[in-house]
């Protein structure tokens, strides 16, 4: 059952019992007292992983190129993913060249994507996912077509402002090629402008509204009663959700979303220079068949055992391109896998414990960096998850140069004065400490000069 377990208690009796000895210890009985270490071991304390890893990381530091300790977010998180998880992705079950089509000779990639679709789902609260997407930029966009193509007589697709820049211009590129038109929604104090989105809603014509949660500036945005606002138009209410965020938030189907999508790579796959990562999309049952890509569902084969095959796919995505409602046909199956074993090995309350620590850190450093005098909130009474933004007085070009020759990233520029910060569970508050400092420092020797 367990094999990946080297020995269990039944292995050692068994063989212990075949070697006619009753304890491990009467192996060692040869060995004169006088020979054998009687102290106890000079041992430190144990570490959590993280802990070892930052121990050695440290230790061997003053040799190696520098690693920044990391405080930027954006869409991209320096989250921690047990070491376990990369060998395991490399069993051969899992690591295969055949395509899930091949169900007989594919059970292993079957099966975890199996897993993660039902993990996927319970984690936004919706009724089903699919296999996985390029990213979450490309699964918004995709979303975006699902919306245009379920509508009837609609004029144009809502896009929230408060949407990640990024995420919005592949959408806008998705819409400009397929022909349908996005508008988008002004933001007000870094959220969606209720306003704004009554006024387009009330003109009707809309096939669906897409927004963000956090939103792009790390807002937690209030969305009650849009769901029902945009159904009454006939539209889709697309969520798109940081899943690690989702241990604790709202899901998108507590907020009456009908499709929710994201990026997967703050389910501890490494950052990596930037990728690669991994889209999530999920919707309710009536949409099911809207899905691009791939569902692989269970089953009982002749013998009774369970097994799992592709069942749902639309032929046409393959064979009959132009009538395709998209043209995403491969999965990122190798990140779904990634993403498959950290959530296994993290469990309900590991993923919870990874939003708290990030929660109760960034509301930390904010408070810190405030306190300072050098900054002020962005967006004023706004509430926040694990990334804000501050407004820093002074020259931020020339802050997150001299921080980053300290060994600190700190940050992500997104406008003359605006800093958005993050913190995950990676980072210790003597680093968040240190950043502080550091930035205390700097401008001192600014006055100086």
């Amino acid at each position: 059952m367990f094999k990946y377990f080297p020995h269990t208690e039944e292995d050692l009796q068994e063989m212990l019992a075949a070697t006619g000895v009753k304890s491990v210890h009467e192996l060692f009985n040869d060995v004169p007292q006088a020979a054998r270490f009687q102290k106890d071991y000079e041992l430190p304390e144990a570490l959590s992983e993280i802990d070892l890893r930052l121990f050695f990381e440290q230790l061997t530091a003053p040799g190696n190129a520098q690693q920044l300790v990391c405080f930027a977010g954006a869409g991209c998180y320096d989250h921690y993913a047990p070491s376990v998880v990369q060998n395991l992705i490399q069993r051969s079950e899992f690591l295969t060249s055949y395509t899930p089509y091949q169900a007989e000779i594919s059970q292993g990639t079957l099966h975890y994507i199996f897993e993660y679709q039902s993990m996927i789902a319970e984690l936004t609260g919706m009724d089903i996912a699919n296999a996985s997407m390029y990213d979450g930029a490309t699964a918004t966009a995709e979303a975006a077509l699902m919306a245009w193509n379920n509508a009837k007589k609609a004029t144009r697709v809502l896009l929230s402002e408060t949407v990640d820049p990024k995420i919005r211009r592949v959408v806008e590129t998705y819409a400009h090629f397929h022909g349908f038109p996005i508008k988008l929604v002004p933001a007000a104090n870094g959220v969606l402008d209720r306003n704004a989105l009554n006024t387009e809603l009330a003109e009707g014509g809309v096939a669906g509204l897409i927004v963000q949660q956090p939103n792009y500036y790390g807002n937690v945005e209030d969305y009650t009663g849009i769901a029902d606002a945009v159904h009454e138009q006939k539209g889709i209410f697309v969520v798109n959700a940081n899943p690690s965020d989702l241990a604790i938030l709202k899901t998108p189907g507590e907020w009456g979303a009908d499709v929710a999508v994201g990026e997967g790579q703050s389910l501890g796959i490494p950052m990596t220079f930037g990728g690669p990562g991994v889209g999530y999309m999920a919707c309710v049952e009536k949409l099911m068949r809207k899905l691009p890509g791939r569902i692989v569902g269970q089953t009982l084969d002749n013998r009774g055992q369970r097994v799992f095959v592709l069942t749902l796919q639309a032929r046409e995505q393959h064979i009959r391109r132009q009538k395709a409602t998209s043209n995403i046909c491969s999965n990122q199956s190798l990140m779904a896998l990634y993403v498959t074993i950290y959530l296994s090995l993290m469990g309900k309350e590991g993923l919870r414990q990874v939003a708290e620590m990030g929660y109760a850190g960034a509301h930390s450093l904010r408070d810190k960096l405030i306190a300072t005098g050098l900054f002020k909130e962005t967006f004023e009474g706004q509430t926040f998850f694990n990334e804000f933004c501050l407004d820093y007085e002074g020259d931020l070009d020339a802050l997150l140069d001299a921080c980053a020759a300290y060994g600190y990233l700190a940050g992500v520029k997104i406008g003359e004065r605006t800093l958005m910060l993050a913190v995950t569970e990676r980072r210790t508050p003597e680093e968040m400490d240190e950043l502080v400092d550091i930035i205390k420092d700097i401008n001192k020797e600014e006055v100086k000069a």
